[in-house]
C-alpha cells in the first residue's frame, strides 16, 4: 500500500516499510489539492514496485481529503489503482446521514480490529449523487463522539464527529475498509519523521538547491528505516522515531579506531544503549556486500 499526503512545501508518498517512496518540493503557495501534485508524485512512488504491480488492483492508493479530487481519482481508475481516498461531504450530509436507519451503522473498529465504543460506520453510496466520480465508487461514513477537548465542526450531527472517505474496493466489511483507510496515517508518522530529519526547514535559498537538500534528506530517511529493519528487527527500536534514534545511538560518544585497513568503533561499556548499538553494528556488518 501507499499513502500520499499532501500539504505545505512538499507532497510525500510512503509505503508500510518506513521509508518514502517519493517526495515533491513544492512552491509555498501550493494548494494541498492540487491534483497535479498528487499525479506527479504517485507514479514515482509507484516507480518503487515490481513492474507487474503498478497497474495491479493489488495496488492500494490511500490519501487524506486533499487526494479526494475527481481529476487524481479518474487518473488512478484509468489506471485500474486501488484507492481510498478522504471525501468532502456536501451540503445537505447531515439530511442524508439522518435517513440512514440504525440497522445500517455497524461498530467501528480500533487498531487491533475490535469494536471501538461508541464509533460506527455505514455506507451512505445510494443515498448520493456521485455523477463525475468514477463508476464503481462508494462513500462510507464514521460517526463517534469527540474526545474530551474536541470541538465539533459545523458538519457534525447530533454530537457525533463525521469522517467520510471514498474508495474503489466493492468486497469486505466496512469497519476493515474502515479501518485501512484510518492507517494511513502511518504517511503523517513519516512526515514527522522526515521534519526531525531536516524538511522542518528548507535551509537554502533557491528552490533548485532546496530540492537536493529534500533528496538528502529522503536518502537519510531510506538508511534510517532499513537499517531499523535489518539491524533492529526484534526490538522496540525497530519503531522509534528519528529524534530518538538520535538521542539513543547516534550520538553514542566514543572513537573510531583503524586497523588492518578496518575502522572499528570503540564505544563507552557503561553507555545504556552501547550493547544495542553494537548488535545493530555487527548484524550489518554480517551481511554480504552488495553486487
Amino acid at each position: 500500500m501507499a499513502s500520499i499526503r499532501c500539504g505545505g512545501s512538499s507532497t510525500t508518498a510512503g509505503t508500510v516499510p518506513g521509508e518514502p517512496a517519493a517526495v515533491l518540493l513544492r512552491a509555498g503557495k501550493g494548494g494541498s489539492n492540487t491534483a497535479v501534485d498528487h499525479i506527479t508524485v504517485a507514479p514515482r512512488a509507484l516507480g518503487q514496485l515490481p513492474a507487474r504491480l503498478r497497474r495491479s488492483g493489488a495496488v492500494l492508493i490511500r490519501a487524506d481529503s486533499a487526494g479526494g479530487t475527481h481529476r487524481f481519482v479518474e487518473w488512478l481508475h484509468q489506471r485500474r489503482l486501488g484507492c481510498s481516498v478522504g471525501f468532502t461531504l456536501p451540503e445537505g450530509a447531515a439530511e442524508l446521514i439522518g435517513k440512514l436507519p440504525a440497522v445500517a451503522w455497524t461498530p467501528a473498529y480500533d487498531a487491533d480490529r475490535q469494536a471501538r465504543a461508541g464509533a460506527f460506520v455505514a455506507e451512505l453510496t445510494g443515498l448520493m449523487d456521485l455523477t463525475g466520480w468514477p463508476p464503481g465508487m462508494r462513500v462510507i461514513v464514521r460517526k463517534e463522539r469527540p474526545h474530551p477537548g474536541a470541538q465539533l465542526r459545523i458538519t457534525d450531527v447530533d454530537g457525533n464527529r463525521i469522517i467520510a472517505f471514498a474508495t474503489n474496493t466493492v468486497r469486505g466489511q466496512l469497519a476493515d475498509l474502515e479501518l485501512r483507510h484510518r492507517r494511513r496515517a502511518r504517511c503523517e508518522d513519516r512526515i514527522r519523521g522526515a521534519k526531525d530529519t531536516g524538511l522542518t526547514n528548507l535551509p537554502l535559498h533557491d528552490f533548485t538547491q532546496n530540492q537536493i537538500w529534500r533528496a538528502l534528506v529522503a536518502l537519510a530517511l531510506d538508511l534510517t528505516a532499513w537499517t531499523q529493519l535489518i539491524a533492529l528487527a526484534d526490538h522496540p527500536a525497530r519503531r522509534w522515531e528519528p529524534k530518538r534514534l538520535r538521542h539513543r545511538l547516534f550520538w553514542l560518544a566514543g572513537r573510531l579506531a583503524r586497523h588492518a585497513r578496518q575502522s572499528v568503533p570503540h564505544l563507552a561499556a557503561h553507555h545504556l544503549w552501547a550493547p544495542l548499538a553494537v548488535q545493530a553494528i555487527t548484524t550489518l556488518r554480517a551481511l554480504p556486500a552488495p553486487g
